[in-house]
Order: C-alpha cells, then structure tokens, then sequence
C-alpha cells in the first residue's frame, strides 16, 4: 500500500480534502484571475471589444472542450495501465494522444481560417463587433495548437500523480498572458498597440509557453511514461476507441456549454448589445466561486473512490458532509460579494451607465443560484467517483438546455431584460432537484449497505 493510499484512508476526512483540495483550487483561482485580467483589458478598448470576446467564447469553450475530454479518456487508460504494470500500454495511451491533440488542433486550424467570421455574424450583424471578434477567435483558433498540448501534457502530468508540475505548468500560461495582455492590448514597451489582436496574442503565447513547460516537465521530470515520435505516429485502433469510450461523454458535457452560451448569446443581443457584455462579465466573474468549488470537487473524488474500494463507510459519509457545507459556505460568500458589491465589480470592466444598469440587478439575480450551485456541484462528485458519471451529464443537459435556455427565451417574451436572469435560479432549482434523486440511488446502491 503507498503512502497516497494510506493518506486517503487514514488521515482526518477534513484534513486529508483540504490538503488534497487546495492545490487544485489555487491553480484554478489562478485561472479565473487570468479569465477575469483578461476581460477587463479588453474592456479598456470598448464595450464592442468586450461583447466580440463574449460572442467568441462559445468557440473558445469547445476548443477546451474537445482537449480536456481526449485528456479525460487519456487519463483513464493511462492511469489503469500503470496500476496493472502494463507500462507498454501507457505509454501507447500517451502517444497516442499526442497523435489525437495535433488533430484535433488541426481541425481547429481550418475552423480559423475559414469559419470564424460567420460563426460571429450568426450572432450580430454589427460591423465592428464582427471585426473585432473575427479578429480574436482567429487568433485563437489558427493557433490552438497551444491550448491542446498545454492540456494534454497537464493530463499526462495528473494521471501520474505529478499534480504539481501540472500546477506549475497551467500557473505559467496564466501568468505569462496576465502580464503580456496590457503590453500588446495597448503597446507598451515599444511592442506594438495591437488592440483585440493583442488580447489574443497573449492569450496564445500564455498557451505555448504552458505547453512547452508541461513538455519539459514531462520529458523530464514524469519516469512513467515515454513520449515517442514513432509510438505518436503508429497509432493503435483499440488504443483511440479505449481513450474515446471514456472522452466522448465527458467531450459532450462540457461542449453542453458552448452551446447554452450561444444560445444565451442570441436570446441578449435582442435586447442589446450591452446585455451580452454583461453576460461575457458575469461569466468571467462568476469563475472565482465557481472554479475553487471545481477544485474541491476535484480532491473529494480520489477521496470518495478510494474509500469506496475500502467499504468505509463512515469516511464516505463524513467527506460528503464537509464538502457539501465549504461548497455551500464558499458559494454563499459569492452570493453575497454579487449582491454587495455589484457596482465596484462592474466597474473593473470599464462600465457605462447603461452596462450599469442592466449589469447590477443581473449579478444580484443571478448570484441567488450560487449556494444551490455549490450543492448540486458537490453530488455531482459522487456521480464521478462512483463511476456514475452519465447522471452527471443527463444532470447538465437538464440544467443548461431543457431548462436555462427555454425559460430564458421564455422570460424574454414578457421584455424585460431583467426576468431572462431569473431562468439561471430556475435551472439551479431543477438541477437540485434532479441532483438529489440521483444522489439517493447511487448512495442506496453503492454506500448505504456498506458496514459500519
């Protein structure tokens, strides 16, 4: 038994999600800041600049989609190969995947170069926004490559267990674009003033340089797989089937979200233009409560996997409940900033009176669904530990496309801008309540007949 193995079923369940939970949370804290960094310098530009960002991110969000869920699938493979001992197995998983990421971002390439303007005209039809996030989402895509090895090595790095040379890796991009996105948005240093381009610019540089560190990292530092141009390009059937059965489904459940952004793209800009800049602000703001609850969520599942496997019942139990209230705790304390500081928030994005206007009532209403948020995110943990994971993704439709997506279009009938935030509590509430009859079943079936 390693020294992991008896952390997880020895040390006090607070102490040991805690300890396993905030390296998680703090690189992903990191990521919202550079999120956040990111849009308030593009909002220096114009108003225009900043919807254009939001009317590309549906985009953005897929790209991240496809890399994170063929890590996903990666991650399982390499991670069950390993604790068989079938090292030769590995190391085709992680070859491989190489082999998917550079066509993946191959496909993101001819996206660029061909597609990204009408994606952005079948949201707006006004001239500069067309520009300017023509402009962006070229950027981006024509030079994915970035973001799809940056992922894949971070994976790679994670399934061996070298989760802090991942966090050192992602920690780098994040801080590289914070730093560079000021230099190229408005030319300082004797760069060039390279306005939206250069949002765009800085972001892709943050994504190489991460994936060049993830690479050293790898090549150097991470024994248990060996990365191989002849295994890259010598693919195995069996080998791309294993890493897409477990891939597609996560691949799917977070594409779930390019898709509700659109469509939430579409249902705003009726109103104005303004209305989608609010959403793209909320979006970015949101990430600094929603992104720690993820790495929490993401330290409670070895926790609840591995106790499962031991019969621990009490432990399983006892890291639910502790969850359950710091997600509850750290969402309510974001509800609160929302309805305290909604004016000071928005002001960071450089707002008009107008973007005021719509912006405060919109982060008040919508911040009443984060401490639901924060429950309904911690169930689904169990759903992942538990090998349970299509509730999850049943979980997320229901949330953002049967429910959000019509009674915001719904909502938006009455004209009132104001009532289209309130189908974000909406699709919270059912989200719960869904959330809860799984939990149930899932908890009869695996954790309650467990002994004592």
């Amino acid at each position: 038994m390693t020294q992991e193995e008896n952390k997880m079923g020895t040390l006090p369940v607070k102490k040991l999600i805690i300890t396993m939970s905030l390296p998680m949370m703090a690189s992903m804290l990191v990521q919202a800041l550079y999120n956040v960094v990111d849009s308030i310098f593009v909002a220096q530009i114009d108003e225009a600049a900043l919807t254009a960002v939001t009317l590309a991110f549906p985009m953005q969000n897929l790209m991240i989609s496809l890399g994170a869920g063929t890590g996903v699938g990666m991650n399982a493979l390499l991670s069950r190969s390993l604790g068989e001992k079938k090292f030769d197995r590995a190391d085709e998983a992680a070859n491989t995947t190489l082999l998917l990421t550079l066509i993946n971002y191959l496909i993101f390439l001819i996206i660029g170069l061909f597609f990204v303007e009408p994606f952005i005209r079948t949201q707006t039809s006004d001239p500069l926004i067309i520009s300017y996030g023509a402009t962006y989402l070229r950027i981006v895509s024509c030079v994915s490559i970035g973001v799809f090895f940056q992922i894949t090595f971070e994976r790679m790095l994670q399934s061996t267990g070298r989760t802090f040379f991942s966090m050192v890796s992602q920690m780098t991009g994040a801080i590289i674009n914070i730093i560079m996105d000021p230099i190229l948005i408005f030319g300082m240093f004797g760069f060039p003033k390279m306005g939206v381009a250069g949002a765009a610019a800085a972001t892709v540089l943050g994504q190489l340089v991460s994936s060049c560190v993830g690479l050293y990292c790898n090549l150097k530092k991470n024994h248990d797989i060996h990365l191989n141009l002849r295994l890259m390009f010598s693919p195995k059937a069996a080998v791309v089937k294993e890493i897409y059965f477990v891939g597609v489904p996560s691949i799917l459940m977070m594409s779930i979200g390019s898709v509700m952004t659109y469509l939430m793209n579409l249902i705003l800009i009726a109103f104005s233009t303004t209305a989608t800049a609010v959403f793209g602000v909320y979006f970015k703001l949101q990430s600094f409560f929603f992104m720690p609850i993820f790495g929490l969520n993401n330290g409670l599942i070895p926790v609840l996997a591995y106790n499962l496997g031991a019969r621990n019942k009490k432990r399983i139990n006892e890291a639910l409940k502790f969850s359950m209230v710091l997600a509850f705790t750290i969402m309510l304390i974001g509800c609160i900033c929302f309805q305290i500081f909604p004016r000071p928030l928005l002001r960071l994005f450089n707002a008009s009176e107008d973007m005021m206007k719509i912006g405060v009532p919109a982060l008040r209403i919508i911040s009443i669904s984060f401490p639901i948020a924060g429950i309904c995110i911690t169930l689904g943990s169990v759903f992942q530990a538990f090998s349970e994971s299509v509730y999850s993704l049943v979980i997320s439709v229901v949330r953002q496309l049967i429910v959000l997506i019509p009674a915001a279009w719904l909502l938006s009938k009455t004209g009132n801008l104001d009532m289209v935030w309130i189908a974000f509590i909406l699709s919270e509430l059912a989200s719960l309540a869904l959330s809860n009859v799984f939990f149930k079943k899932v908890h009869a079936k695996k954790v309650k007949l467990l002994a004592e």
